[in-house]
């Protein structure tokens, strides 16, 4: 055979018939350069193959983790607007709303606190997996309680409480797995964080968005089965998501060793300084903000009878709030960290002080894109900052701890809103919060510590 005859052999001819020709052609049976330069090629070319096999593997967990992100972030995005506009409808009023509010968080800040120790004692993944179940049961029951028995004011509490005890221990679960999915897909931390980030904003706040519009077509009770099918796509997906450090712990869960291993965390979360301003300031800012986003816009869409506003004011803080984030993913490395923290707080929070305003409608949706878009930049810059400065062994409750310290305000404030609704009126309540959350972003400019954050350090 001559050497004309290779595009013959190239078209999927395994290495032994090459080498069965080469024999055949050789008198001598020796292999004939250009079937040597034939097997290089086809060689290369099936390790070529292999390596995007490979890779392609490698971003399996990855893409599982960020599926089940999606899936949990669209479900919590419903439930966020839907209970609260069921307690409206059965009591009538706003401070009953505010009222569940704050008892569904009050227990959550104890399952904040404690749920990094649970994620880090009986692992990260069967962790998140068992939380999405509980909120599948919350959300499951409430259409069901409400077709045969009807659904009370009392029970709905109890629900949300329930679904609401074990979101933190999911959300830290998932956050947990970050670092090692990131090096499993050979991408870098910040890039992984914002990717992350941009997914659970999207999905949390189109959540909503959709739970507003399912609000206006179906009700409260059967808008809930959305969020019940979102919550079977997390824990299917997170199966999946096999990276290491994701399953059972070697060292055996024991209930002794939760206030120990929980005290650990809190001191090394207050004994760095970054970590502590970023704590304080974001549990100040959210405590404002919590309110406006579950009771005051609710009330107020719900006051000129128009859900359907209330879903596309809720999607516009998720669109902004997702390019917000891919801006960060895209440009973030360029600029400091601090900059960019404080920058985003003060123009996102000057945003919301125009939304209080109550301007027209269309304007109060800019406002909310722009909203949106500022601070998509902190929730990449905090889990990076959070996974750069602790160790491995400690991630789980370091996490679960910051995400415990941005709820610490909401029940105060969710205690105080619905009487101040109720005797200053929503649009006054409104500004009243909005002027709050600014001041706070103001007082980061001066906060020292915050100086720190382009200098990270593991363990400090």
């Amino acid at each position: 055979m001559r050497p004309s005859s290779l595009s013959a052999i190239v078209g999927g001819q395994t290495e032994t018939d090459c080498l069965s020709v080469c024999v055949d052609s050789s008198s001598s049976g020796s292999l004939c350069p250009w079937a040597i330069a034939l097997l290089l090629r086809h060689n290369a070319c099936v390790s070529t193959r292999d390596a995007d096999l490979k890779q392609s593997g490698r971003l399996v967990p990855f893409v599982a983790l960020e599926v089940s992100t999606l899936a949990s972030g669209l479900g919590n995005g419903v439930v966020m607007v839907a209970f609260p506009w069921l307690a409206l409808e059965i009591t009538g009023s706003a401070t009953a709303a505010g009222v569940m509010s704050a008892i569904t968080t009050l227990p959550m800040l104890v399952s904040l606190i404690f749920s990094g120790v649970g994620v880090d004692m009986f692992g990260r993944r069967r962790v998140a997996i068992a939380a999405d179940a509980i909120s599948l049961a919350s959300v499951a029951l409430v259409p069901i309680v409400g077709y045969f028995f009807g659904l009370s004011f009392g029970i709905l509490v109890l629900l949300s409480v329930l679904g609401a005890v074990v979101d933190p221990a999911g959300i830290t679960a998932r956050e947990a797995m970050l670092p090692e999915a990131a090096r499993t897909a050979n991408m870098t931390l910040d890039r992984v964080n914002g990717i992350h980030e941009a997914i659970w904003s999207a999905a949390y706040l189109v959540g909503a968005g959709v739970g507003g519009f399912a609000l206006g077509i179906w009700g409260g009770e059967t808008a809930l089965w959305i969020p019940a099918g979102m919550f079977v796509v997390a824990m299917t997906s997170m199966v999946l998501v096999q990276v290491p450090g994701s399953g059972r712990p070697e060292a055996k869960p024991r209930l002794a060793t939760v206030w120990p291993a929980t005290k650990e965390g809190l001191h090394f979360l207050w004994g760095n300084r970054v970590l502590r301003a970023i704590a304080v300031l974001g549990a100040v800012t959210v405590g404002f903000w919590l309110p406006i986003e579950g009771i005051v816009l609710p009330t107020y869409f719900q006051m000129i009878d128009a859900p359907e506003k209330l879903g596309i004011t809720v999607v516009a803080l998720g669109l902004g709030g997702v390019a917000g984030t891919l801006a960060f993913v895209a440009f973030g490395s360029r600029f400091r960290r601090r900059p960019m923290y404080v920058g985003s707080l003060l123009i996102s929070t000057a945003a919301v002080l125009g939304m209080a305003l109550l301007p027209p409608f269309p304007i109060l949706v800019a406002l909310c894109v722009i909203a949106g878009f500022a601070y998509g930049p902190i929730g990449p810059l905090v889990n990076t900052e959070m996974q750069e400065r602790a160790p491995d062994n400690m991630r789980g409750r370091v996490v679960g701890l910051i995400v415990a310290t941005d709820h610490i305000g909401g029940p105060l404030t969710y205690f105080i809103i619905g009487p101040l609704i109720q005797n200053l009126g929503v649009d006054s309540a409104f500004l009243l919060m909005a002027c709050a959350v600014f001041a706070v972003a103001v007082s980061s400019i001066f906060v020292k510590s915050l100086k720190q954050m382009d200098e990270p350090q593991v363990g400090t």
